[in-house]
């Protein structure tokens, strides 16, 4: 499967929908794509990772730059990442979780949580780091 990065826009957040592999070789595609979003004024975004069936070190460090440059502009970000996913289940979830680094993000199960703001979580988000 080749990696694939496209956007779309849903109400206020500008999504990103990932497939493929994010790793070396192909995170630079989606760190540009978050990039442009931003350089476009969308300071609420979704990462879809769906469909990521593989995730490297340099995959995670997209995201965390990602969270850093969203929340530089205070918007926010949120993550889609399924309990099953990517065939077999959530790839990208698991490397996150055996990271320590899951509970940064505002995780989201589909894209309908994740573009509809909850005002019982409204104010509860990712931890500070």
């Amino acid at each position: 499967m080749a990696f694939n990065v496209t956007g779309v826009e849903q109400g206020e957040w500008a999504v990103l929908r990932v497939s493929g592999e994010l790793d070396l070789m192909t995170s630079p595609v989606l760190r540009q794509r978050v990039h442009d979003v931003v350089a476009a004024g969308h300071h609420r975004l979704v990462v879809d990772l769906s469909d990521v069936f593989f995730c490297d070190s340099s995959g995670v460090g997209v995201l965390i730059a990602a969270r850093r440059l969203i929340r530089s502009c205070q918007g926010r970000l949120r993550l889609i990442l399924p309990d099953r996913g990517a065939d077999d289940g959530s790839h990208v979830n698991r490397v996150l979780g055996a990271l320590g680094v899951r509970r940064l993000f505002d995780v989201r199960p589909d894209l309908d949580s994740a573009t509809t703001d909850d005002p019982t979580t409204a104010e509860a988000g990712p931890l500070s780091a």
